[in-house]
């Protein structure tokens, strides 16, 4: 009788720990690896200021696995047994990378500390915790740490990854097998024409940024490293479903990822401030609700500010008016029915104020210094709230939101393109002082505005940090920052309006492609990887005119006009507009790396100008 679904809820340590002859696979058709440190920040932040009860542990999401190859598996093709992961292969990674972090942490830490009574019990409990670690990674009882390599060799890996996908196989196995972060450093991928952390894998960056912020001195005291361990392993829950069907497995992950409507705090909050309002109240509360939910609705999609969203936004401001002692910041659910939970005790008053802030971003969402700024960090979108909650409504137009923008852009600008995370202190900490700031009518702008050029030329050295680091940049926020400071400098509207593309000048693909990375003097395709997605080689263009000409060479792109579909001439965007004047008076005009280099240099200038507030 073939067997059913087999759902359960675990604590990821048991998910993880694997009997002896099982692996958990990654089959072919999967996605690569590709969580970035911003989801590891927030998962990080989640267990580290998650307060945990018996009632209440930290929830992590429904983890499919298909399990047909349990059955039909025989001992002549396979030493192990099949746990296919259909959904939550990002998830389960990334948990095993914090694992191998925390498992290097508490290897230094119990080294290091000396066997005195009044640690010995800690030091007996972190050991605890190490072991536990030491059989999840490697099946291992009371492995020393010098044998994992030989313990490996003897097959006994917990991951297989056969993803046609994903280009560094071995990447996962070869943080695992290393003794130390160092060693680890040593062995993983390091990809060509990359610097600083941009050359290595998500799997090594994430590991980094675990280890790092296990290092950081919160965690140089034993009691909260152990807990933190504790909550990872014995805290954390997941609901692990078992299929031994393909199909139904597949089924399950499409009908959870696209029906799937896990309740919102706001569902909560919301029963919650009905329940409260008087009876006389209730018609009125319904009606501005259901106002602020279509707001809310509305507003989604182009801003991404949803009605959780909102009811941050504001736990922030209240936070900030009656200033900030913790930089720790509770979940939403919990500020607004434990810590501030007088504030549900006014319904109709919590419920304009909502509503407030709903019709705030409704005012400003088409603005285009909106569209730039939601092109960065979404955090940046606190700020902007508290700043215009100050204001009345009337008061906001296009000049006041845009004046604070370039403002707290300059700092989100930063951490686009340094090696840190949002949660880390010269971010969230300066920024939680800020607030502060933002909510108090009697702070002006000009004085925000300096203390963020104190802060930033404080904390970041122009020249090896920011400028370095921009002109390593390859991803696309820049581009539209870029753009936006070149159509200032010169006097040119700056607009978002309408359908465009992000352009790159020299093609990433095309049937000319071999011919074109020819004349711009490129070696081979290791080299043209590594310059094709600098910011010297990306501008901001037209999508009907990038569409019918992204291909082209250089100097057809150039000769030709947007209005006749056929070049950057006459292109709204300046930059577009700017290269072809440049460059058409030119006889045989070329787009070589050197160009690319220079545009990239003079960019990583401006910029960082922007940055430092250099006039």
């Amino acid at each position: 009788m073939a067997k059913n679904i087999e759902p359960s809820l675990r604590k990821i340590g048991d998910y993880l720990k694997l009997d002896e002859d099982f692996k958990f696979v990654v089959p072919a058709y999967q996605r690569a690896y590709s969580w970035e440190k911003d989801q590891c920040d927030k998962l990080f932040q989640d267990i580290d200021e998650f307060e945990a009860t018996k009632t209440d542990p930290y929830f992590f999401g429904t983890i499919i696995l298909n399990c047909k190859d349990i059955l039909n598996c025989k001992e002549e093709e396979k030493d192990y047994k099949e746990l296919v992961i259909i959904d939550g292969q990002q998830r389960t990674i990334t948990f095993i990378l914090l694992l191998k972090a925390l498992l290097i942490r508490l290897n230094e830490v119990i080294a290091e500390t000396p066997d005195e009574e009044k640690s010995a019990d800690v030091k007996e409990a972190l050991q605890d915790q190490r072991k536990e670690i030491l059989k999840i990674l490697y099946k291992a009882g009371n492995l020393e740490l010098r044998n994992i390599q030989d313990h490996l060799k003897e097959s006994k890996e917990i991951f297989l990854n056969e993803s046609i996908n994903e280009m560094y196989q071995d990447e996962l196995r070869n943080i695992l097998i290393s003794v130390d972060f160092e060693e680890a450093e040593g062995k993983v991928e390091q990809i060509k024409y990359k610097q600083k952390d941009n050359k290595y894998t998500n799997y090594f960056k994430n590991f980094k940024f675990f280890y790092e912020k296990l290092k950081d001195n919160k965690y140089h005291n034993l009691v909260h490293l152990l807990k933190f361990a504790e909550k990872i392993l014995k805290k954390t829950d997941i609901i692990e479903i078992r299929s031994w069907n393909v199909d139904q497995a597949i089924s399950m992950f499409n009908s959870l990822n696209s029906k799937g409507m896990p309740l919102l705090d706001a569902d909560i909050i919301s029963a919650t401030l009905y329940s409260n309002a008087e009876e006389s109240d209730k018609g009125e509360f319904i009606e501005k609700w259901k106002k602020l939910k279509e707001i809310a609705t509305d507003l989604e999609k182009p801003t991404n500010v949803n009605l959780d969203a909102i009811l941050m936004y504001l736990m922030y401001i209240k936070r900030a008016e009656g200033g900030i002692s913790d930089v720790t910041m509770p979940g939403l659910r919990r500020y607004y029915t434990e810590s501030k939970d007088k504030l549900l005790e006014k319904p109709l008053k919590l419920v304009d104020d909502l509503l407030y802030l709903s019709e705030i971003w409704k005012k400003v969402q088409d603005y285009d210094s909106i569209k730039l700024l939601l092109k960065f960090n979404l955090n940046i979108k606190i700020y902007l709230t508290a700043y215009l909650s100050r204001f009345e409504l009337d008061e906001i137009d296009e000049k006041l939101v845009e004046e604070f923008v370039v403002t707290i852009l300059r700092l989100f600008t930063v951490l686009e393109v340094v090696d840190l995370s949002y949660s880390s202190s010269p971010f969230k900490v300066y920024l939680f002082k800020l607030i502060i700031d933002l909510t108090n009518k009697e702070v002006g702008i000009d004085e925000i505005k300096n203390n963020i050029s104190k802060h930033i030329n404080k904390s970041w050295e122009r020249k090896e940090i920011i400028v370095d680091s921009i002109k390593d940049y390859s991803k696309n926020n820049l581009v539209f920052l870029n753009e936006y400071l070149f159509s200032k400098k010169h006097g040119k509207e700056f607009s978002l309006e309408g359908s465009f593309d992000i352009e790159h000048i020299m093609p990433k693909s095309g049937a000319n492609q071999v011919s074109i990375r020819k004349d711009a003097g490129i070696k081979d395709k290791e080299e043209f990887d590594s310059y094709v997605d600098k910011l010297g080689n990306k501008i901001l263009l037209e999508t009907k005119i990038n569409r019918s000409i992204g291909n082209d060479w250089f100097r057809t792109k150039i000769s030709g006009s947007v209005k006749g579909k056929s070049g950057y001439q006459d292109s709204r965007f300046a930059l577009a507009s700017s290269i072809a004047k440049t460059y058409s008076n030119i006889a045989t005009p070329t787009w070589s790396i050197k160009d690319i280099d220079n545009i990239t240099e003079i960019i990583a200038e401006r910029i960082a100008d922007f940055i430092f507030d250099a006039e």
